[in-house]
């Protein structure tokens, strides 16, 4: 199994198993070792009071991408710390990209950046993780 075949095992089985990225409708759109790209569509429940995309529903995006880069290599990861800063405002209909890519991975630990754009491209927020790695697999490496 290549690294980037593991990768989109990887993150296959997580997403069987994550019931709240498939309940915001995220999509999986790329995956590699320290890297994914997911997608979502802003539907009106996930608006606020001011009638855009809620902060958490955004994070919820971002976070959800830092998941499965951070254990796109078959080691069970969890999110020790993370940051977010909204810079615009995304809208209902909207389609959002967040992309995750790892910046540092020194022993079980790993800090991921992770840009969450819009549709036409603006940065609507940046997002950085801190990993920490168990002692656990994400799958059975011979699961095909």
């Amino acid at each position: 199994m290549t690294p980037v075949d593991l990768a989109w095992a990887c993150a296959r089985a997580m997403y069987d198993r994550d019931p709240t990225s498939r309940h915001l409708g995220m999509n999986i759109e790329d995956m590699g070792p320290g890297s994914a790209r997911v997608s979502m569509v802003v539907t009106a429940a996930m608006s606020n009071g001011h009638g855009t995309a809620h902060g958490g529903m955004i994070f919820a995006l971002a976070d959800s991408a830092f998941a499965f880069a951070c254990n796109a290599r078959n080691v069970m990861t969890v999110g020790q710390s993370c940051t977010i800063t909204y810079l615009t405002p995304a809208h209902v209909g909207e389609t959002l990209s967040a992309v995750a890519v790892e910046t540092a991975l020194a022993g079980r630990n790993g800090i991921y950046d992770v840009a969450v754009t819009g549709q036409d491209g603006r940065i609507v927020a940046t997002f950085r993780g801190q990993s920490a790695a168990l002692r656990n697999s994400v799958i059975n490496e011979e699961t095909p």
